[in-house]
């Protein structure tokens, strides 16, 4: 079964809540012209309205996020934060913000996206973490690389995709090092109006692959750092684990509110016999409310489903 663009079948099949059918009208110069001119035609005329909408160009906000993470993956100890949470949206032809994070989008089509994105990991101070003890602290990272998205079917509030992202990791420091690589396949299922609601639900399923020296860099246990309890330990490059994770959202007029929550498991990763391991499995919160206090005079349109 074929999947037709916003505006050009009488009968179209939905995208999904964490962005646009592919490619969308959204990446028409806002001006009006030919080209803009037919997919509102089309999209006023031939598709439903719930698909085709008119929207901002960019929005803006603020607000606050409440998180507990693990120090690190196989770790008994956790982070709270409460940190402010700037809201944008941009939905330009090559970089564009929103349900998917920051990307540059190289190249779109219906089925099949490239882009480079990006992640990154706080610090860990080793005082604060007792397996650590004595160790030096883990710096914050950055990551950034090409991720390939394929659409692999998708219906009128629903999609599925296959997300193949692969990233240089580096610290993030006065003199930033480079780490290694780092691979999270994954498969995304993304909801529309759940129950009928206004909810948006996206489940992530992912299993992650790295380098040694990325692994390393945090399970490994140097000869100056071996303890009795603590013995000399070199993590090998590869599996690294898999993780779950469950994302709701809802736009209230001016007002955005998500909630996600994350399970991690490391059984048969290539640092579970670290002695910095101390559990298999880990489990992260999260919760954000932002409110949005400037838009775009400039409006595109686009194939989405809110």
């Amino acid at each position: 079964m074929t999947y037709p663009r916003c505006g050009f079948a009488a009968l179209p099949q939905g995208g999904a809540p964490s962005g646009p059918a592919k490619p969308d009208p959204s990446r028409l110069p806002a001006r009006p012209g030919k080209r803009a001119l037919l997919v509102s035609v089309a999209c006023a005329f031939v598709a439903w309205p719930a698909w085709c909408t008119e929207k901002p160009l960019w929005e803006l906000g603020a607000g606050v996020g409440l998180l507990r993470l693990p120090h690190y993956a196989g770790s008994d100890q956790y982070h709270g934060y409460a940190l402010p949470l700037p809201y944008l949206v941009y939905r330009g032809e090559i970089f564009k913000a929103d349900r998917d994070g920051a990307r540059a989008v190289l190249f779109e089509s219906d089925r099949v996206d490239f882009d480079l994105s990006a992640s990154a990991s706080p610090p860990t101070r080793s005082e604060d973490n007792e397996a650590r003890r004595g160790m030096a602290d883990l710096k914050p990272t950055f990551e950034l690389g090409p991720n390939l998205n394929l659409t692999l079917q998708r219906g009128a509030n629903w999609k599925l995709d296959l997300r193949l992202p692969v990233r240089a990791v580096a610290t993030v420091q006065s003199n930033p090092r480079f780490v290694g690589w780092n691979a999270q396949p994954n498969l995304n299922l993304d909801l529309a109006r759940v129950g009928g609601s206004d909810w948006n639900l996206g489940v992530l399923g992912a299993a992650s692959f790295a380098t040694r020296r990325v692994h390393g860099r945090i399970y490994d246990v140097a000869l100056v750092d071996a303890l009795p309890d603590r013995p000399l330990y070199r993590a090998g490059g590869g599996y690294g684990g898999a993780h779950v994770t469950l994302a709701m959202s809802r736009r209230f007029e001016s007002v955005w509110a998500g909630f996600y929550t994350r399970y991690d498991r490391i059984d048969g990763a290539r640092f579970e016999a670290s002695p910095l391991v101390r559990r298999k499995d880990n489990v992260s919160i999260g919760f954000a409310v932002s409110y949005v206090f400037a838009t775009s005079r400039t409006m595109v349109d686009v194939a989405d489903l809110p």
